[in-house]
């Protein structure tokens, strides 16, 4: 008898363990385990700032950045020097057109190039067009445009674009109807489906649907060449959290990274991009690019247990929020 209740004892506390476990500071303490130059920016936009919570905890949701928070911009065009940045390519086919805060990527196809992504509207110009024609691309080759969110930092220069060269757009059905509200919205064109393999030429990127950033965030597996040797490029597209993410959005975007870290491991992924410069330190990434020397590695390729780490850290974050949310913030 006394065994019995012995062992019913260690049950009852192993249960409490665990639950005591699931709150917003031990899956941060997950998250920040993880750290490195491939994912602290993400972790920065994703997990919340504890620091600002009362030490009595909340019932409910804690401090911390609003996701889709970009909007649509500023009302008038920064000074530039705030905002510009050189691009460079990074693979083969695949170039970088970023602001210091925010990146655009061109696939080059054998029939033209996909790009993911255009930066606010005022970089149009300077960063899109200028700057993919300094990297020896044209513009009036972007075939297709897929917008990981609708959001104006990646979706600002879509319109501009779309009159300019007639590319067709690509939104998830939930995201063109945010797009949609928008003042003078962009043409629909074509809607994503889960899983969709988008092929252009020799090239077949796919498109995944991973809502919780916003309720039709896409990301991709991109194939990718390093002077010939290929690899496959993740993005998770879009990966700030914060006090306005609700329960539901939480939920999704946890299973969502989940199941997209199963995908891209058994693709093979070992490249990290993004949207934003800081998730990966992606600038001085880049800068390391253009002065590599011949047998140096590249600095994108960081390996399949990165990209798996990366959508961990990602993943834990949600996984605080959710636990602030359920009256859970601290150990």
């Amino acid at each position: 008898m006394t065994c019995r209740i012995l062992l019913a004892m260690l049950i009852l506390s192993a249960g409490a363990s665990a639950q005591t476990a699931d709150t917003g500071t031990a899956h941060k303490a997950a998250a920040t385990a993880l750290l490195n130059s491939n994912n602290i920016g993400a972790a920065h936009l994703a997990c919340p700032d504890f620091s600002a919570l009362p030490g009595a905890a909340p019932a409910g949701r804690g401090p911390g950045r609003a996701a889709g928070a970009g909007g649509r911009g500023p009302a008038a065009t920064p000074a530039r020097e705030t905002w510009y940045a050189e691009g460079g390519p990074v693979f083969d086919n695949l170039y970088m057109l970023t602001t210091k805060a925010n990146s655009a990527w061109a696939v080059k196809t054998s029939e033209g190039i996909i790009l993911i992504d255009t930066l606010f509207g005022y970089a149009a110009q300077d960063e899109i067009v200028d700057g993919m024609k300094k990297l020896g691309l044209d513009p009036a080759d972007i075939k297709y445009i897929v917008v990981s969110h609708a959001h104006g930092d990646h979706d600002g220069a879509v319109k501009f674009l779309q009159e300019t060269y007639k590319p067709k757009v690509i939104l998830s059905p939930e995201d063109w109807k945010l797009a949609a509200r928008q003042a003078n919205p962009y043409t629909h064109d074509l809607e994503a489906a889960d899983g969709e393999k988008l092929t252009l030429g020799d090239t077949t990127i796919t498109i995944y649907i991973t809502p919780g950033h916003t309720g039709g965030t896409l990301s991709f597996l991109i194939p990718v060449k390093d002077h010939g040797v290929p690899h496959v490029a993740m993005e998770w597209g879009g990966t700030a959290l914060g006090a306005n993410t609700s329960k539901e959005m939480l939920q999704s975007y946890i299973s969502n990274a989940g199941r997209f870290k199963d995908i891209a491991d058994g693709a093979g992924a070992d490249v990290i991009i993004g949207n934003h410069t800081e998730y990966n330190d992606a600038l001085a990434r880049l800068d390391r690019t253009k002065a590599r020397k011949a047998g140096d590695p590249n600095p994108w390729v960081v390996g399949k247990p990165e990209v798996t780490k990366y959508l961990t850290v990602v993943q834990e974050c949600a996984k605080s929020w959710l636990a602030i949310d359920e009256g859970h913030p601290f150990n």
